[in-house]
């Protein structure tokens, strides 16, 4: 038996039987890829462009958006033509942000979310960041703060919408369609209510 061993650990080959070090070598560790930094996916969006003069036609044709999930984009349309096409941020999670075809149900400027936000204090300083205000109990003496949504167009009862907020480069919300800015308020702008929105790949 230790004889066995021995000629396993150095590799020795005998006649009719071959052994290649299985007990001397480790087993081999899986290559784990370091996630980049955000400012670095950041950068693999494509800046939002708008076609100026498409979009002055939203008066008089018809208008409609469609959101990619794969390419992590949303676009205008004007009569069938891309009038903006801006980067996303969709849900972190597959299913988070629904697909299929829906409406404008509301337009809120300054929509504030019901279950997202921060637990603040008398003077409304934050102690604790992004919490749920159906998980989280909120420490003695603060109160839930719903998290700022600029330019909120919802799209199911259940709360699901576009609006303005943060893009890493990647999908990170609960489920909305984060828009830059200045992106969202010029959809806002132009879009009204039972504007049709397709979600898909």
């Amino acid at each position: 038996m230790n004889a066995f061993r021995l000629i396993l650990f150095i590799g020795i080959v005998i006649p009719g039987i071959q052994c290649t070090g299985l007990l001397a070598s480790e087993p081999r560790k899986p290559q784990i890829n370091p996630m980049k930094p955000a400012s670095e996916l950041i950068s693999t969006q494509e800046p939002g462009k708008v076609n100026s003069s498409l979009l002055e036609r939203t008066s008089t044709q018809p208008l409609s958006i469609v959101v990619s999930l794969s390419k992590q984009r949303v676009y205008l349309l004007v009569g069938g033509k891309v009038a903006v096409d801006s980067p996303i941020s969709s849900g972190r999670r597959n299913g988070w942000t629904p697909k299929g075809n829906f409406f404008v149900i509301e337009k809120d400027l300054n929509h504030y979310s019901s279950l997202y936000g921060n637990f603040v204090n008398g003077s409304g300083q934050v102690v604790r960041s992004g919490v749920s205000s159906k998980h989280d109990a909120a420490p003695s003496g603060t109160r839930f703060s719903g998290a700022p949504m600029k330019f909120f167009l919802r799209l199911t009862p259940q709360g699901v919408g576009m609006h303005a907020g943060i893009l890493p480069g990647y999908p990170a919300s609960h489920g909305c369609i984060r828009l830059p800015k200045e992106m969202a308020e010029i959809i806002y702008s132009r879009v009204g209510l039972n504007t049709p929105v397709t979600v898909g790949d």
